[in-house]
């Protein structure tokens, strides 16, 4: 079986670290998928548009060739296991992942490309496939999950003055608020959750081509720079 991507990510998240651990948490997130050839027409894309939420079938390409049976899954603090196929771990048998976003626009010139909303991909994603999300069939109200039965626990951010201001007057093509999205991704807690909190130890991610650093203290995370 050979898979080959049919286009890559370009997205706010520089790297692994930091990236929302599940798609839709971190609305404010954009990113653009690039259609690669042979694909990279506009009638790959027509009336794609017509959908508000697309499937991106992609590949952990950080995490290839590195699994193993039982995986220790951050949602239980880093120190219980499970069996790899109980959890969405990146660190599987074909590394393969699976994100809902939300479509913002389908862009034809002057390349073929997908805005979207909310993706939890980390910038260079090779994508295997995209399909529409079908409320009917995907939306499944009455399904359970033992592991994971809610959204986890958002901690409060504080953001200064002056990296609010340096935020605000941030501009890109995808048109990202990038306050919002700071306090998205750093209520989400990125940082390990076997880590105990150190007051004095500043933790760091590339977010929108800037430095974001932070720290943790009793009132939640306070927001040190954007650099």
């Amino acid at each position: 079986m050979v898979v080959e991507p049919i286009a890559r990510v370009h997205s706010c998240f520089g790297e692994k670290f930091g990236v929302p651990r599940q798609p839709l948490l971190a609305d404010a997130s954009r990113a653009s998928i690039a259609l690669l050839p042979p694909l990279d027409t506009p009638d790959a894309v027509a009336g794609l548009e017509q959908n508000s939420h697309i499937w991106v079938v992609f590949q952990f390409h950080q995490a290839a060739g590195q699994w193993s049976a039982k995986v220790r899954p951050p949602r239980l603090g880093g120190n219980k296991k499970l069996g790899v196929l109980a959890t969405r771990s990146p660190f599987r048998p074909n590394n393969i992942g699976l994100s809902v976003v939300r479509l913002l626009e389908v862009r034809t010139s002057p390349k073929v490309e997908l805005i979207v909303a909310g993706a939890d991909l980390v910038d260079g994603t090779p994508v295997l496939d995209i399909k529409p999300y079908v409320p009917y069939a995907d939306a499944l109200t009455h399904a359970q999950s033992e592991f994971a039965d809610a959204a986890p626990v958002q901690i409060p951010v504080t953001i200064p003055e002056p990296v609010l201001n340096k935020a605000k007057a941030y501009r890109d093509d995808w048109g990202t608020d990038l306050p919002r999205l700071i306090e998205q991704v750093l209520s989400q807690d990125p940082r390990p959750a076997y880590q105990k909190t150190d007051p004095q130890r500043i933790y760091g991610m590339q977010l929108c081509e800037f430095n974001l650093r932070w720290r943790y203290s009793d009132a939640g995370i306070e927001v040190v720079a954007l650099e």
